[in-house]
């Protein structure tokens, strides 16, 4: 792994100087490309005018009318966290603005696949409904949508996945992603685009005075962002200034208690005290809960944690999605050690431009995680797939991308150059997915393979970590690690890595894979941990580290956690 010190652009670093804020501080947001303390500042008030979306103005006023007329409103999910959420936020945000009747219909992965399909506008129009409100979905639902209009029904479609080259027919569409639209943070999450619609529904009924209900008239919208915070961390978007705001503002509810039922009961589950939570708890432990349910089981269990208000039953439902997510855990080990078996042996030299294994006997709904672990593994664009259990002669995919391949586009590229090996596709940058004919695999490995050779240059295909360079001594601490603990990293705004020069004093395995440290730094001692290592390292070495905080019988103590060490002659 080669090491790259990030550059600090001089211009921005002047900007900063002589600001109120704490230097260390000022240097990380400069280096992340952050220009001004407006920019940091989590004020609601500077949350982007959800009118900024195109066609929300008219959607939301003709929400606000159904509401008022009590018409029966049916939102279609996604089968992941940021789907799960944003059903849960609309159907709490609904009732809240004082909706009579909202129901969810939720795709099952294995039977009905991605996307609102006529089927599921079939099952919708079953229930009663006036209006078939999609979220984190609908954009590529171009024969789902026609239909669902087909039978009578209102569409109104909330997504923030890249469009194709047809829009669907819908009465209403918002997408920041879709032609023409003006909204500045194209990377708002499908809960985020539903939180929007909720907000700019809520100012026109306020507006007019016509409220659905007595109570609607007093609903607050804020008490959501909890659930806005956990679909935007575990959907792994960009953690640009907007999303900061609204990941910031959920977590320092969190931390206050005030959050659903079913939240506090998966932190209880998963053993994280939620009284000083942070976006890595959201992504590494409520989200693939919730996750869990939607690969191996029936996403409407995560949507009914999700919106349960008693304690009794919502810890009830997180126990079993955490037995869920064991299973997964179990599962996605078995297909990762099998795919990392499959591409071993073909490596003559240096990994291919991208990988795509199968293997029959694998599960769909892991297949993205085992891609990641392949991405890791070989950093390459990554595809595994699985056989699709409605249709045996099809494949379902899910693939990983690295800097420099966007994923979606390159799946776009390979339908073009070869027309009908695509049965369907659709995703973002980093992560996509697709489904192909059986007989079309070796065509669909060549033709990623392909891309990624004419796209990627040898540096790209050379992992790379990105650090913020030495730690100053002075800033060696525990309150160090609370602030940074307390700011919201994640994906496009990543946490500190600092880089010096250590020894090491003590070291022992703990967990059959964990690498326990004692050492010296700065010349202060210190604990370590490095997961998933367990070779020993040298004396004396430099060291890449976060800053992180071990708790322990009551006592908060300052920890390294470890991520990549060379020989001191590295350097």
């Amino acid at each position: 792994m080669q090491w790259r010190e990030r550059v600090l652009d001089p211009q921005l670093a002047s900007q900063w100087s002589g600001q109120a804020v704490h230097p260390l501080m000022a240097r990380l947001w400069a280096l992340r490309g952050v220009s001004t303390p407006s920019a940091m500042d989590t004020d609601l008030k500077h949350m982007l005018p959800p009118l900024m979306l195109k066609g929300m103005a008219q959607a939301a006023a003709d929400l606000a009318q159904a509401l008022c007329d009590r018409a029966r409103l049916v939102i279609v999910a996604d089968y992941d966290c940021d789907g799960a959420t944003a059903c849960a936020v609309g159907m709490r945000g609904l009732k809240a603005l004082g909706a009579h009747n909202v129901q969810a219909v939720v795709p099952d992965r294995a039977r009905d696949g991605y996307g609102l399909t006529p089927e599921i506008a079939q099952r919708v129009k079953a229930l009663g409904a006036d209006w078939l409100i999609t979220v984190d979905n609908g954009i590529a639902s171009v024969e789902g949508v026609d239909h669902a209009r087909a039978l009578g029904l209102r569409v109104l479609i909330t997504d923030h996945h890249l469009p194709g080259d047809t829009l669907p027919e819908a009465d209403h569409l918002i997408n920041p992603n879709q032609p023409g639209c003006p909204y500045p943070s194209k990377h708002l999450s499908g809960v985020g685009v539903m939180f929007n619609l909720l907000v700019a529904t809520r100012a026109v009924l306020r507006e007019s005075g016509q409220w659905p209900s007595a109570m609607a008239a007093s609903a607050r919208l804020d008490p959501l962002l909890p659930l806005v915070a956990l679909g935007t961390v575990a959907d792994l978007v960009r953690l640009d200034e907007h999303n900061r705001r609204l990941v910031h503002q959920g977590l320092a509810r969190i931390r206050q208690g005030i959050m659903p039922a079913g939240l506090k009961a998966l932190f209880e589950v998963s053993g994280r005290p939620y009284s000083d939570a942070s976006a890595s708890d959201l992504g590494f432990s409520l989200g693939p809960r919730i996750n869990a349910a939607g690969r191996l089981s029936d996403m409407r269990m995560g949507i009914e944690c999700l919106t349960q208000d008693d304690p009794v039953q919502a810890r009830a439902l997180a126990e079993q999605l955490d037995a869920i997510n064991r299973q997964r855990r179990d599962l996605q080990a078995d297909m990762s050690e099998s795919a990392l078996a499959l591409v071993q042996p073909s490596l003559t030299g240096a990994p291919p431009p991208a990988v795509c294994v199968f293997h029959p006997d694998f599960h769909e709904g892991v297949v993205g995680i085992v891609a990641a672990r392949l991405k890791e593994a070989w950093h390459r664009p990554s595809f595994v797939f699985a056989a699709n259990a409605n249709e045996p002669q099809q494949l379902r995919g899910s693939g990983r991308s690295i800097a420099g391949f966007h994923l979606r586009d390159a799946l776009d590229l390979v339908a073009k150059r070869h027309p009908g090996l695509l049965i369907r596709f659709g995703g973002h940058a980093m992560a996509a997915g697709c489904t192909i004919q059986r007989s079309g695999l070796d065509d669909f490995a060549r033709a990623l393979a392909d891309i990624a050779q004419q796209t990627l240059c040898a540096e790209d295909l050379e992992q790379q970590l990105l650090h913020d360079g030495s730690l100053p001594a002075e800033w060696l601490n525990l309150h160090t690690a609370q602030h940074l603990r307390d700011q919201v990293w994640g994906q496009g705004f990543a946490e500190p890595v600092f880089c010096d020069p250590v020894r090491v004093r003590e070291q022992r395995i703990v967990g059959d894979k964990h690498l326990r440290l004692q050492v010296t730094l700065h010349g202060q001692p210190l604990n370590a941990i490095w997961f998933g290592r367990t070779d020993p390292l040298p004396e004396d070495c430099h060291i890449a580290y976060a800053l992180d905080l071990n708790t322990w019988q009551g006592q908060t103590r300052l920890q390294l956690r470890v991520l990549d060490a060379q020989s001191l002659a590295h350097g």
